[in-house]
Order: structure tokens, then C-alpha cells, then sequence
């Protein structure tokens, strides 16, 4: 029975649903008010904090799971997490690795420096680790290649280049923390830790390792793999590769090792500083047995050789072979070497890994000139004398001989600021005729003081009023210094002409402006050889002279090729360059002053104590001394002088700044022992060659100081004018040119400075 409420509804009747339904329901859907726009607020009521969730009743519906299930699920997930994960990341490293063909792989190797004939060796650049030099399997011998199969990787030619068993035990010894860890390893394997990865102890490593061994099985040959394992890893006494071991212990090529020899290299791969026959010969020993047990269980000695072979002689560690010659005199050449190659834009990667061959431009025959002058006229004297030889091509610029010192890594005197002293006043008789100044010019040689300072010439020598030619022949100091004050800006001017010739304008060791005063204007006493050039600047500067005016900057390097054969640098054939002038000269001092500068400087040689060239080979030169402080004594001496083909400086001082003196207590000057030395060297190089003119010298024209009339034909005789129209006898004024005031010095300080010949 339905009882209804007084509002109509049925008790027990469900709530109407929502409007959406209650058409479809058939039910009416009650109107109500309207909700008011405000509602009135109310104060929140805590929140009851929420019980416990009660723990659902087990389903027993659901059938539970055995402890064989749980079992599989928990292998299940093992197995995912530690080899289907790994294998998978295993599997993207192996396809992502790449593996660089045999030919392309780079590993450091030594570079080779060679004189300019391609044959002589000078030195060698060995990389920072090691000095490989690699060599073709098909130059290692059978028997040497079994021994080292025997020693590391017996299934070498069958494995998959790696060994399953060995990286487990890695990864044990590593996770466990123990200092042997790494063991094991295939050839291959190891050929990718040295060449690629490094020696970390990491898992990580150890599984790189791995995956690019693997690749590289399957992408390399077998031979190829071999031959690039024996020419990069490490036997020990500093020898990266099978071939610099070879010559390590046994003094010879790889080609020539006996079976006993190559068993030595193949046992001291494992461990070579344990097994160092120097310090550990009886574990050495112990092993070499190991291998040669090795090589009769692979098959390849018979028993009976076994018994036969005895352990070989290795060379003492004194006697090995030096790879690196830095430590002699061609070091300094060496160092050179490598500026001009990282200027040349040679990289370190290309020098370390291109085993390259590095064509030089210093003629053997000129070097061997050098070091022997050197050895001959140094030796006898005081040890604390030291030399400096360079040798230019005036035509090129080519470097033929350099000698700095006899310590290849120590003090390079060749590229020493000095003080050149009397060879300086060449660049004054260039100046001068810059100005229209003449060198058959009459001057005074008489003495002269400049604000205070007096000037003289050694031993009171004077020629009374003579040319400047003859002054430069006789190196009268005062003549030049009167030259230098007639002159507008007599001092800049001469720098700039020493500039010109060749003095760079910044060298090391010289702050500032080279040939200035801290960087301002250059003092009289430049002419005097006061400011500090290198023996390689003046050797330069003079080749421009020789060359007529032509300057080439100074070089060593003429070709550099790679071991496989491409051509980094080219300077071109330099025989092909004989008598020509190189698209990179630069007319720097106009041709007719520098042929009337060498005719002046044409009989000096012979002036010097008799020091002209043998064959009567024509020369131009100059000497040059300078005074240590204000005392008597002489602390540099020069001798400077070329021929057409070869300009050659030479400096003989010391270390420290003190008196220079022979064996026999005399005073050293520029016509003496340098002069000895300069002679020997050209005479030495130059044996043998065609005796090459200098040029004649320009006839002056009348703006340069002849009156009318001059006679013409004929070579122009610039020391000796008389064949020219008499000359009314001028004597320039003496113009003293802004510079510090009185009690100031203006060459060196605070001395008189008389510079002998």
C-alpha cells in the first residue's frame, strides 16, 4: 500500500533526478525560488580529521600467487635491470661507435729535421710521450710477431677482439676496489685503451673498451690490428712502438731481431719498469721463458729450438741510442725550427702525429764550416768565451749555417742583444748618401767632443781630412761621429737605414723601439754601435747590402712533408733560385747606395790582419768592437762580411759582461779571433764555388757633390776619387742636434769611446 505525505510525495519514493532526466523520467521537476545574489556567510566548521583507511578485505576470488611465480617475476626483473638494460645500452654504444680506418688513425710520431740536402740528419722533435717511429708489419719479423702472440694474445687471429673472461675479472678487481685491476685484455683491446680511451680503472672504460674492440674486429683486418698495437705500445727505456724498442735494447732495426730478441720485446710488454733488465734481469728472464713456452705451445718453435735459444745481449743503458739530439749544438736550430712552424701555421697535432719530414735550409757543408771554426778557434781559448755564427743567403734569405752556443736547450747567443760597436757605422754610409752625402766626402778625423764628451779613435789613429769611405775602411770613430752631427737627424736617420736594411724595428729581450732611447729618439752614439742587435739581424742586415738593396727575410724551414706524403709547406727549390731575385724581396735601400756601400767595404777584409777570402774572392765586410764600461777593456767583437752568395756574422764575447781576452792575456777585437772564425767559415763554405764579382759601384752625379766635368768610363773608384775632377776641401759644420744637456752622455756613459778596427 502507497501512503502519501501531505506534500504529495510517496513514502519511501526516491529522489527525482536531475531536470536533464525528469522529462524522459515522466516525473514533474518542482519549481524553486529563485537563489538569492548574495548568500549569507558563514564561520567555516573544522574539518573532522579523516579516519584510517581500513585495509580492503583480500578477494577471495582472486587466486593468490605462488612462490615459484614471485621467484620467476623477481629473475624477471634481474635480469631486465642488469642484461637486457646493459645490453641494450651495449647495443646503441656499438652501433654509434666509430672506428677510424687503419690509414686515418693518428698517433704521435717523430718529426725529423733534415738539412737543406734532405738527408743530413739535424735533429728530431720527439712527442711529449714517446718516440714512435712506425714501421710496416711486413718488417717485423715471423718470429717476432709469434713471440708477442705468445706474450699477450695467444688467440689473437680466432677471438672476436675481446675476451669475455677478462673484462669480468676487470669488473670484479674494480668494483672490489684492487690495484691489479684491468687484466686480461686481447691485443685489440689493449690497441683501444692506448690509442683511445686512456688507462682509467673504471668499469665504464672497461666496457668502451669492449664495444670499440669488438667493432674493430669485425671492421679491421687482423694485420692491421697488429701492426698498429706493435708501433704505438710502450716496451719501456722511453720507447713507444716496436721499432724505437728495437733500437733501444739492441741497438737495430726491427727487420734485423733475432727469435731470442724479439722473445726480450715480447716479455717486457707486460710490465716494463718490473721488468727493466737494468734493475730486474732474473724476472725479466723468468719471463722471456714464458714466452718462448708460449710460442711451442702455439706451434710455432719446435721444441729442440726451445733448447737452443739463449738468452740475448742487450745494450746497456748508457749506450743506447739518444732519439732526441736537443741537447747539442743543433738544438738551437731545432728551436728555431719549431717557431717558424707554429708561425707557418703548423699545428702541434700535425708535428706530434705526421712524422713529418722537415726540409731545413742550412747547408751541411756550411754547418760543418761553423762548428769547426768554432771547435778551432774557441777551443784553445779561456772557457769563458763564447761565439755566435750566422750564415744568410743574400738572395734569399736562406739561414746556411747557425751555430748560438754548444747546449742545444740552453742560452741561444745568436739571437742575443749586443752591441755591434764598429759594425754599425755601415748603416751610417748609408745614411749619408741618402742625404747626398757622398762617400768620397772629405771629413776631419782629428778628435772631437761633444758636450763634454770627447771622442777619439784607438791608439790616437788618424788619417788627418780623408773620405768617408776611407774612415769606414780605417773605422775612425771620429770621422763617423762627425758624419752623424752634419746629417739631418744624423742618429734617426742611421736607424732608419738599419731598419731598412734589415734591424727589426722589436726584438726579444729589448724593450721598445729597437736602436731608440727607451723609445724615443736614438743619440749620436748609434754610430758608435751603442744600441743592442742580435747577431741574426746583422748578418741579415748586411746580406740586403750584398744583395744591391734587396731585402729577404731570414728562414729555416724550406719544406715540410708528412709521413705519408702530403705537403705541408713548400718554399719552393732554392737551387733553382741561384742569381735571381725571390717575388718576396723587397727593394729596401735604393741599388746604386748599396753598391757604392759594398765597394767601400771591399777592401776591409784584407785590411783586418790580412783576413781576405782565399781565390782572391772578392768580399765586402766590417769589424766592430765595444769597451766594457768605462774601462780599457773590450767585452764584444765582431766581424761581418759577405760575398754574393753568402753573408756571414760573427760575434765572440761571454756569458757575463767582462773582458774578453786570448789565451794569452791579449785584448780580443773584431780583426782578430772573429775575424779568424769569419774566415774559416766562408773559406770552408765557399771551396769549391764559382768566385762571384761584387758589383761595380755607381759613378756619383754631380748633385751628389762632383762639380762639372766628372770623366766617365770606366768602374768608379769610390775609396780613391783622384780620377774625377779636383774637389775644392770642404769641412762640413758641426751641427749638434737637440739631445741632453751638459754633463749628459750621448754613447756610452760617462766614458770616452774609442772603437778600434
Amino acid at each position: 500500500m502507497i501512503v502519501r505525505s501531505v506534500f504529495g510525495k510517496r513514502r519511501g519514493q526516491k529522489k527525482a533526478p536531475p531536470s536533464s532526466y525528469a522529462s524522459l523520467a515522466g516525473w514533474d521537476e518542482p519549481t524553486l525560488p529563485a537563489t538569492p545574489a548574495v548568500q549569507p556567510t558563514r564561520p567555516p566548521r573544522p574539518r573532522p580529521r579523516p579516519a584510517a583507511r581500513e585495509r580492503p578485505a583480500p578477494n577471495p576470488d582472486r587466486p593468490r600467487r605462488s612462490r615459484a611465480e614471485r621467484a620467476r617475476r623477481l629473475v624477471l626483473a634481474l635480469f631486465i635491470l642488469f642484461v637486457g638494460v646493459p645490453a641494450l645500452l651495449s647495443g646503441l654504444a656499438y652501433w654509434g661507435a666509430e672506428i677510424p680506418d687503419p690509414a686515418a688513425v693518428q698517433t704521435n710520431q717523430i718529426a725529423t729535421i733534415l738539412a737543406a740536402d734532405s738527408t743530413t740528419v739535424i735533429s728530431k722533435v720527439v712527442p711529449p710521450d714517446g718516440n714512435r717511429t712506425p714501421v710496416p708489419l711486413s718488417e717485423v719479423p715471423q718470429h717476432v710477431r709469434d713471440a708477442v702472440l705468445a706474450a699477450e694474445d695467444r688467440t689473437f687471429y680466432t677471438n672476436a677482439g675481446y675476451s669475455t673472461s677478462g673484462f669480468l675479472r676487470a669488473s670484479r678487481d674494480n668494483l672490489l676496489g684492487r690495484e691489479n685491476a684491468g687484466g686480461g685484455s686481447t691485443i685489440t683491446q689493449q690497441y683501444v685503451k692506448n690509442a683511445f680511451l686512456g688507462s682509467e680503472r673504471t668499469v665504464s672504460r672497461k666496457m668502451r673498451e669492449l664495444i670499440i674492440a669488438a667493432k674493430m674486429s669485425r671492421q679491421w683486418s687482423k694485420d692491421d690490428i697488429l701492426s698498429a698495437y706493435l708501433n704505438t705500445v710502450y716496451y719501456g727505456r722511453g720507447a713507444y712502438g716496436i721499432a724505437a724498442a728495437s733500437r733501444a735494447y739492441f741497438g737495430k732495426d726491427p727487420i734485423h731481431l733475432s727469435r731470442a730478441e724479439g722473445a726480450v720485446l715480447a716479455a717486457v710488454l707486460r710490465t716494463p719498469s718490473l721488468l727493466d733488465p737494468e734493475t730486474h734481469l732474473p724476472d725479466l728472464k723468468a719471463r722471456w721463458q714464458y714466452v718462448l713456452d708460449g710460442m711451442v705451445e702455439m706451434g710455432v718453435l719446435a721444441p729442440g729450438d726451445h733448447g737452443v735459444t739463449r738468452f740475448p745481449d742487450i745494450l746497456p743503458i748508457t749506450e743506447m741510442p739518444l732519439a732526441n739530439e736537443a741537447r747539442g749544438p743543433e738544438g738551437l736550430i731545432r728551436t728555431q725550427v719549431l717557431r717558424e712552424l707554429r708561425a707557418s701555421g703548423i699545428s702541434e697535432s700535425d708535428l706530434n702525429t705526421g712524422a713529418l719530414q722537415i726540409t731545413t735550409t742550412i747547408d751541411a757543408r756550411a754547418q760543418q764550416a761553423a762548428l769547426g771554426a768554432i771547435t778551432d778557434r774557441l777551443g784553445p781559448q779561456p772557457p769563458e768565451l763564447r761565439g755566435a755564427v750566422v750564415s744568410i743567403d743574400p738572395r734569399s734569405g736562406a739561414v746556411r749555417a747557425y751555430y748560438g752556443g754548444t747546449d742545444g736547450i740552453g742560452y741561444d747567443f745568436a739571437q742575443a742583444p749586443l752591441q755591434t760597436g764598429s759594425a754599425f757605422k755601415v748603416f751610417a754610409a748609408i745614411a749619408a748618401q741618402q742625404q747626398s752625402i757622398p762617400l768620397h766626402r772629405v771629413m776631419d778625423s782629428s778628435p772631437v767632443t761633444d758636450r763634454g764628451t770627447k771622442i777619439s779613435n784607438v791608439d790616437g789613429e788618424s788619417c788627418g781630412k780623408c773620405s768617408i769611405a776611407e774612415a769606414l775602411k780605417r773605422s775612425l770613430n771620429t770621422t763617423f761621429y762627425r758624419l752623424t752631427m752634419t746629417m739631418f737627424n744624423g742618429p734617426g736617420a742611421i736607424a732608419d737605414a738599419a731598419h731598412q736594411a734589415g734591424i727589426p724595428e722589436e726584438i726579444p729581450g729589448v724593450a721598445g723601439k729597437t736602436l731608440t732611447e727607451d723609445g724615443g729618439r736614438p743619440l749620436n752614439g748609434i754610430v758608435l754601435g751603442q744600441y743592442l742587435v742580435r747577431p741574426i739581424d746583422m748578418a741579415s742586415a748586411y746580406a740586403t747590402i750584398a744583395n744591391s738593396g734587396v731585402y729577404h727575410q731570414p728562414y729555416f724551414v724550406q719544406r715540410v712533408v708528412t709521413g705519408d706524403g702530403r705537403v705541408l709547406l713548400d718554399r719552393g727549390a732554392p737551387e733553382t733560385r741561384v742569381g735571381q731575385q725571390l717575388p718576396d724581396g723587397e727593394q729596401r735601400i735604393p741599388r746604386h747606395i748599396a753598391e757604392n756601400t759594398v765597394a767601400a767595404m771591399a777592401p776591409i777584409a784584407a785590411y783586418s790582419n790580412g783576413h781576405a777570402l782565399a781565390e782572391g774572392r772578392p768580399t765586402g765586410a766590417k769589424t766592430g768592437t765595444t769597451q766594457l764600461g768605462e774601462s780599457d777593456w773590450n767585452k764584444d767583437a765582431w766581424m761581418i762580411g759577405f760575398t754574393p752568395s753568402l753573408s756571414t756574422a760573427v760575434w765572440v764575447g761571454s756569458e757575463q759582461s767582462q773582458p774578453i781576452r786570448t789565451a794569452r792575456g791579449a785584448d780580443i777585437y773584431g780583426s782578430g779571433l772573429p775575424a779568424d772564425i769569419w774566415k774559416q767559415v766562408m773559406d770552408g763554405t765557399l771551396s769549391g764555388t764559382p768566385v762571384e764579382p761584387l758589383p761595380e759601384p755607381a759613378a756619383p752625379a754631380a748633385s751628389q757633390g762632383l762639380i762639372p766635368g766628372t770623366p766617365s768610363g770606366g768602374p768608379y773608384d769610390i775609396l780613391n776619387p783622384q780620377n774625377q775632377a779636383p774637389q775644392p776641401e770642404r769641412e762640413p759644420a758641426i751641427v749638434f742636434p737637440p739631445g741632453p744637456g751638459p754633463g749628459e752622455v750621448e754613447i756610452f756613459p760617462g766614458f770616452s769611446f774609442p772603437v778600434p778596427r
